[in-house]
């Protein structure tokens, strides 16, 4: 990752504690991510510091992971352009804000998370 823009201010806008807040963004900072695709099925592992996730999705098939403050949810993610795809996030139990996010295959052909999103509030990453 080259640049993060208003990850902070996104996880605050989601109710995310100062402390986790500042931990967070240093983590996310420089994450090592391993991407693998076979077909329309991805898995993607991101490591940092702090944790490790991982998730594997088929595109157009609902799945579930956890929004960027870790609330389990139900994502669908569909291709937006050849080189996009946009996921929005539903919450699996009680009301809370809509999330999003979209991943981008770069010219160098790689898959990064260049956008996450909370009603108007929006982080992008380089």
């Amino acid at each position: 990752m080259k640049s993060s823009e208003n990850f902070e201010e996104l996880l605050k806008a989601l109710g995310v504690n100062v402390m986790l807040r500042k931990i967070a963004v240093a983590a996310a900072s420089k994450p090592s991510v391993e991407i693998t695709q076979n077909g329309e099925t991805l898995s993607i592992k991101t490591s940092t510091s702090v944790r490790t996730t991982h998730v594997t999705f088929t595109v157009g098939q609902e799945f579930n992971e956890a929004t960027v403050d870790g609330r389990p949810c139900t994502s669908l993610p569909r291709w937006e352009t050849d080189s996009k795809i946009s996921c929005e996030q539903t919450l699996q139990k009680g009301e809370g804000p809509k999330t999003s996010w979209t991943r981008e295959i770069t010219n160098d052909g790689e898959l990064i998370l260049s956008h996450w999103s909370y009603f108007s509030i929006s982080a992008s990453w380089l």
